[in-house]
C-alpha cells in the first residue's frame, strides 16, 4: 500500500452563471502551482468527504457552506477528487481568501479556453487540466 492515494473534498461554487476558483500559490512542490483550481483539500483520518469540505471551504475563504450536493467521484493516480458544488450566496467581497495567490468568479469562457486573467497575479495563468475537466463536466450537466 506504498501508492495510497490522496482523497480531497472540493467544491463547485456557482454565482449568476460563474465559479469561485482560487489561483494557487505558486510554491513548487505544490499540486497544480499557479494554476486556478477549485477550492477544497485533504480529507483528514476520520473525516467524511462532506464534513471536509466544509472544514476547508471554511479554512480557505471563511465561507459556511450552505446546503451542498455530490457531483462526483474523479480518479487519477495520485488523487480521489470528492466533488461537491453549491451556491455563493455573498458577494466576492465578504469572502476572506486565507489560502492562495487570488481568487475570482471564472465565466464559463474562461473555463472552455482553459486560462484567466488573475488581479494578483497580474497576468493570464492556466487552470488545472483536471479542475478544468470537472468544470466542464458540470457546465455540460448544468446548461439548458
Amino acid at each position: 500500500m506504498n501508492n495510497q492515494q490522496v482523497h480531497i473534498a472540493i467544491a463547485i461554487l456557482y454565482q449568476k452563471n460563474k465559479f469561485l476558483m482560487q489561483l494557487r500559490d505558486n510554491i513548487p512542490g505544490i499540486l497544480y502551482p499557479g494554476y486556478w483550481a477549485l477550492f477544497g483539500g485533504h480529507i483528514e483520518p476520520g473525516e467524511t468527504p462532506d464534513v471536509a469540505l466544509k472544514r476547508e471551504i471554511l479554512e480557505e475563504i471563511g465561507y459556511d457552506l450552505p446546503p451542498f450536493i455530490e457531483f462526483g467521484c474523479y480518479r487519477d493516480e495520485r488523487v480521489v477528487r470528492h466533488v461537491f458544488h453549491a451556491p455563493l450566496l455573498v458577494e466576492l467581497n465578504q469572502l476572506v481568501l486565507n489560502e492562495g495567490w487570488d481568487m475570482g468568479l471564472l465565466a464559463p469562457e474562461d473555463i472552455h479556453q482553459g486560462n484567466c486573467y488573475s488581479q494578483n497575479a497580474g497576468e493570464v495563468r492556466p487552470l488545472g487540466a483536471m479542475h478544468q475537466k470537472i468544470m466542464l463536466d458540470f457546465i455540460e450537466k448544468n446548461s439548458t
